[in-house]
């Protein structure tokens, strides 16, 4: 089972037509030998000068000032085209903002800010005094981990909170945490960038594996095959793969949603956003077709490391 030339051609004449610059750059990065400087270039749009993104980065809040969720979101877009420059202004600006403080408050950088509430979004990112959440905290330590000079007062500081972060993980039961794919993918990237460092004496790493695995077993022998166009669950899977087939269910997870994929593609390309605002439908509307840019990129990538894109 293969994506064909026809139907990749579909979702390259979707994304010519509907996708923002940022994501079209991404799709010439990934597909037509596209450069990494034009992604940074359509994502420096997207950065304040207080070095934190904003501006519907992450589509589903509108919020134009900076957020620890949207910086998150740039820095999954420099994970993907494999840009690591400690040096670029774009990451010197992001570390920047994490310093500052701005967002930063109860040990976490905020995982929704009191503006968010000034500007169309979904209702997932509503501003609450209460929340106190490690999405994307765990992240954004392991961003700061690596690329701050160790013995910095950031890089202290990052080390601190990350502790903290997998200590609470290791010794949370609560089912939304367990079942929490985003929050997952924060200490699995947190893994990553310390195993990238050759850094193994902040906590301990095996056992935060251990915690992961434990967590994505009832996670992935329950999938929601229709929940795959923001990413998360498939840079999961790619992680776990060979750990996927002996500790679930599903002995063959990643042919399954292969199969999914080309299955519920549809007709022009894309896939169907299965979530929804509730509230502000004119801008919604807007958001869901750049969702589904997001989707066509993250699903073909997904196909194209396995195999099954063939152009």
């Amino acid at each position: 089972m293969t994506i064909g030339k026809k139907v990749f051609e579909s979702s390259q004449e979707w994304i010519y037509r509907n996708a923002r610059p940022v994501d079209l750059a991404r799709w010439q990065y990934h597909f037509e030998n596209g450069t990494a400087e034009n992604v940074l270039k359509t994502l420096s749009y997207y950065q304040n000068e207080d070095g934190g993104f904003g501006h519907a980065l992450e589509a589903d809040s509108w919020n134009p000032q900076s957020s620890p969720i949207q910086t998150w979101a740039a820095m999954e877009i420099l994970r993907e085209i494999g840009f690591a420059d400690d040096q670029h202004d774009m990451i010197k600006g992001i570390l920047r903002y994490l310093e500052n403080g701005k967002d930063f408050a109860c040990e976490v950088w905020q995982n929704s800010i009191p503006s968010n509430n000034d500007y169309p979004h979904a209702f997932w990112w509503d501003w609450s005094e209460n929340a106190t959440h490690y999405n994307p905290t765990a992240y954004l330590c392991g961003f700061i981990i690596k690329y701050t000079d160790k013995g910095s007062a950031l890089h202290d500081k990052g080390i601190s909170i990350a502790k903290k972060a997998v200590s609470h993980f290791m010794n949370s039961s609560e089912i939304n945490e367990i079942g929490d794919g985003h929050l997952n993918l924060c200490y699995l990237r947190l893994r990553q960038f310390c195993e990238e460092l050759n850094e193994s004496n902040i906590f301990d790493m095996r056992l935060l594996n251990d915690k992961l695995s434990n967590n994505i077993k009832p996670f992935m022998n329950n999938l929601q095959l229709d929940n795959f166009c923001d990413g998360v669950i498939l840079e999961i899977i790619k992680a776990y793969r060979d750990e996927l087939c002996l500790i679930t269910d599903n002995k063959n997870v990643v042919e399954t949603i292969c199969t999914h994929l080309y299955e519920s593609q549809r007709d022009d390309g894309t896939w169907d956003i299965p979530w929804n605002w509730n509230e502000y439908p004119d801008q919604w509307s807007i958001s869901k077709n750049w969702w589904k840019a997001y989707g066509i990129i993250v699903n073909l990538l997904f196909l194209k490391q396995f195999g099954h894109l063939l152009r």
